[in-house]
């Protein structure tokens, strides 16, 4: 019995200590239970969220731009960044510091980066910067535990290889503006449009084309955890890369012409061919270099291109507008045939001036012309005899004329900011200056000058379909969108009697050909490439009768902005036309003397170039 109560006191002892034991433990796990629930809950329910699904958007690639061989033009680089994620960052001046460490980062770029913070929302991330070497990415890598909400992105940047030269047809891409995401009428471009590093075309090619060239953006589902780190890839969808462009450019044509111009402040040329109206080169000096706004151009840069007088941002063939001056002389020379009222072999006396009235209208040539008919009045191009022409014909057959010819209008070329010029009418200036129109104006518009106003792509044009017959060829850079050709818009008849056709042509051929004409230094000696063409000489400032007498100031002796604008347009070759141009050098003088040798030669390395 001793035994068996010794047994049960031992039995006991030991269950209270275990039972003591168990309740110890139970007690430590409930007061850890009440420590996390209660005391740390908020903050491990906070955690326990952040290891979610993030959604982020996945950028297209962007279209390659190529030239009608397939050279490319416009194409993409691998482009490595450090990236945010808003959503898992609670300080981000702190984490910037961080950041800094490894990549310089301005006062610009932090404003930029809080502006993009208040605006971010959880689909997009947030680009610190663009462009990181190895060693700043191994770097940003090794330390991310310490930097929650970073990241590397490996994305595209656009380049030019050919920078300056095709600048103003290519232009550029840059990020998408709040004016840009609120033009926008699709939600879904709105998403695109804040994907970090996401350009769009701002001027040429790459604006007209954007909705081609962009693709279609992708998303990836990620499971990421409370410090950001990616946990798995739950679903992708991959994006869908936009249509390659092909233009019907020769970029080693382009690349002569530029160099060709390159010694002028201010020029443009186009080349074109005259029965497709497919752009071989357009060329407008100075130029910019694109990749200047692949990263984001520097303000001291963007400052010098905007107050540089020459312009190099502007577009001078498709948007510069000039007075036309003797190059329209074979338009008018039409306008006079289709109306029945002119002879071509009527003769007109040039004593050097045309008197009108009380009013004297003076010829370019001092001495005069003499007796001259239409072939010889276009080839010498004698302004007395299209003072007579336009005082007979009128300017309403004159603005008929020169609508058919593309002069007043957009010609619906595909780059964008193209301008219409100006054909001026009777009811214009009644309507805006609310003045009758005078006999005077008609004859300052039959040499195109007064309110005349042209560009270098409808002075191109002008020759194209005086050239090809009389069609009304329009002007088209995309050969092909995708792989597949562009649609070309058939190029219709103007309605000209093709004998008076013939005679402009021929007076074409003689300014170029002939020895009394104003372009006979710049002829093509070689055969069956002859060019045919027209100068012309634009006034930008008034000559005062005092000048005149005294002797009309050389062009060389003015200061450069005083100095005419020296004009050509004409096409080549003359047998069998292919090919069109024009050219338009800023107060560079005479058409005969500036423009007309750089016709000559672009047109020559036009034709060696296409056999």
């Amino acid at each position: 019995m001793a035994g068996d109560s010794e047994r049960s006191r031992l039995f006991t002892r030991r269950a209270v200590l275990i039972g003591g034991a168990q309740a110890g433990l139970f007690a430590l796990l409930a007061s850890r239970v009440y420590y996390l629930d209660v005391i740390e809950g908020e903050k491990y329910r906070t955690l326990a969220e952040d290891n979610r699904v993030n959604l982020r958007l996945l950028a297209p690639a962007r279209g390659q731009i190529l030239d009608r061989t397939g050279a490319p033009l416009a194409l993409n680089q691998q482009n490595f960044r450090v990236i945010l994620l808003p959503e898992q960052i609670d300080d981000i001046d702190m984490l910037l510091d961080r950041i800094g460490a490894f990549v310089e980062i301005t006062d610009s770029d932090k404003k930029r980066i809080e502006r993009d913070m208040r605006a971010a929302d959880s689909l997009n991330a947030i680009i610190v910067k663009d462009n990181l070497t190895r060693d700043q990415m191994d770097a940003i890598a090794v330390h991310s535990v310490d930097m929650p909400g970073t990241d590397i992105d490996v994305g595209e940047v656009r380049t030019y290889p050919y920078g300056i030269v095709t600048s103003h047809i290519l232009g550029y891409v840059g990020t998408a503006s709040e004016k840009d995401v609120q033009n926008s009428e699709d939600d879904d471009d709105n998403d695109v449009l804040a994907i970090p590093g996401f350009r769009i075309g701002k001027i040429g090619i790459e604006k007209q084309y954007d909705s081609e060239l962009r693709g279609e953006a992708g998303d990836v589902q990620m499971e990421v955890n409370a410090r950001g780190s990616v946990v798995r890839e739950l679903a992708r969808n991959d994006p869908e890369g936009g249509h390659d462009l092909t233009l019907s450019l020769d970029i080693g044509l382009q690349q002569y012409v530029q160099q060709r111009l390159a010694q002028q402040p201010g020029a443009s040329a186009v080349i074109m061919d005259v029965d497709t109206g497919a752009i071989r080169a357009l060329v407008s000096q100075p130029g910019f270099d694109p990749n200047l706004f692949t990263y984001g151009i520097s303000q001291e840069d963007w400052e010098q291109l905007n107050n540089d007088e020459h312009s190099p941002m502007l577009n001078k063939a498709v948007t510069g507008v000039y007075a036309p001056g003797s190059t329209i002389k074979p338009v008018m020379a039409l306008a006079g045939l289709e109306s029945g009222i002119v002879s071509p072999s009527e003769r007109v006396f040039c004593p050097g001036y045309y008197d009108l009235g009380t009013y004297r209208f003076h010829c370019w040539k001092h001495g005069g012309h003499g007796h001259v008919n239409m072939h010889e009045a276009i080839a010498g191009s004698c302004d007395t005899y299209f003072y007579d022409l336009g005082h007979r014909i009128g300017i309403d057959r004159i603005q008929g004329m020169m609508r058919r010819f593309g002069f007043g209008q957009k010609l619906g070329i595909d780059m964008p900011h193209e301008r219409a010029g100006f054909v001026p009418s009777r009811t214009w200036k009644l309507a805006t200056k609310r003045q009758t129109w005078q006999q005077g104006e008609t004859l300052i518009a039959a040499i195109g000058q007064g309110y005349m106003l042209s560009t270098p792509l409808q002075l191109a044009t002008m020759a194209a379909r005086i050239a090809n017959g009389g069609h009304a060829v329009v002007p088209r850079i995309v050969a092909a969108i995708g792989g597949k050709p562009a649609e070309i818009v058939k190029a219709g008849p103007l309605g000209i009697d093709p004998r008076h056709l013939e005679i402009v042509q021929a007076g074409m051929s003689a300014v170029v050909n002939e020895n009394i004409g104003t372009a006979y230094a710049a002829r093509i000696m070689k055969a069956g490439m002859e060019m045919a063409g027209k100068t012309g000489t634009a006034q930008v400032r008034r000559i005062s009768e005092a000048e005149r007498e005294e002797g009309v100031t050389a062009n060389d002796a003015l200061p450069w902005k005083e100095r005419d604008h020296a004009l050509f347009a004409g096409f080549a070759p003359i047998e069998a036309p292919r090919f069109a141009v024009s050219v338009v050098i800023e107060h560079g003088g005479s058409g005969g003397h500036a423009a007309a040798p750089i016709a000559r030669d672009i047109m020559q390395e036009c034709q060696i170039r296409a056999k």
